[in-house]
């Protein structure tokens, strides 16, 4: 059972409106509203549609404007053809590249128009399994730019602190490495100065105290 679970995932159908939900498009202007789908079993007389602020599934004919447009796919070797849609939806899509790629158009974007729109296909070549997606619409009177000047002088101060860090480390290493060399001179002129001292007053081991061997 556990295998049969296993493959069952790995053949099911997927549907993705892409990396983000949201979409934000100005008034009066034609917007995309993307949505890819993929199979590892293929596909054979695929129907794909999309809906306006409902996930739920609604029968054909849909009632206006729940459904927007309705597709279908007879192979992956065909171009997808047009069952019904609303005249201001186009496809610009297709299924024969490498993508299976079911996006459309919406011409003429009017505040109206925000709101949620699911993309649903249905595979009857994988027992008629079903999935789908849903994108978010915002309608706007005017695109704001976004101000990214509190972002970058934030930036900015974390790599001015990163740089003076790093330079601190660096000066601290140098100051380090300059001390431990003054030290060791020192430690070799005290041998050296201690080593003199001892010859020069007779101490023990020095030269003065060696005497003449004994004559005979």
């Amino acid at each position: 059972l556990t295998g049969l679970h296993i493959l069952a995932i790995a053949f099911a159908l997927e549907v993705s409106v892409g990396k983000t939900n949201t979409v934000t498009a100005l008034n009066n202007s034609n917007v995309l509203l993307p949505c890819t789908f993929t199979t590892c079993i293929g596909f054979q007389d695929l129907v794909f549609k999309w809906y306006f602020n409902t996930t739920e599934l609604v029968a054909d004919p849909a009632p206006l404007p729940l459904q927007i447009y309705h597709g279908k796919i007879k192979t992956k070797a065909t171009e997808p053809t047009l069952v019904w849609n609303n005249p201001r939806v186009e496809f610009v899509g297709s299924t024969t590249k490498k993508e299976n790629n079911i996006s459309i158009v919406l011409n003429g974007v009017e505040f109206s128009d925000a709101g949620k729109y699911t993309c649903h296909v249905k595979n009857p070549k994988e027992r008629n399994a079903q999935h789908n997606a849903t994108i978010i619409l915002t309608v706007v009177h005017k695109m704001v730019e976004t101000d990214n000047t509190v972002t970058l002088i934030i930036v900015g101060v974390v790599g001015g602190l990163i740089g003076l860090l790093i330079l601190f480390m660096l000066i601290k290493r140098v100051v380090l490495f300059i001390i431990k060399k003054t030290q060791d001179g020192k430690k070799e002129c005290l041998v050296s100065s201690s080593g003199n001292d001892n010859t020069e007053n007779g101490l023990a081991g020095s030269k003065a105290e060696q005497k003449a061997p004994p004559k005979a």
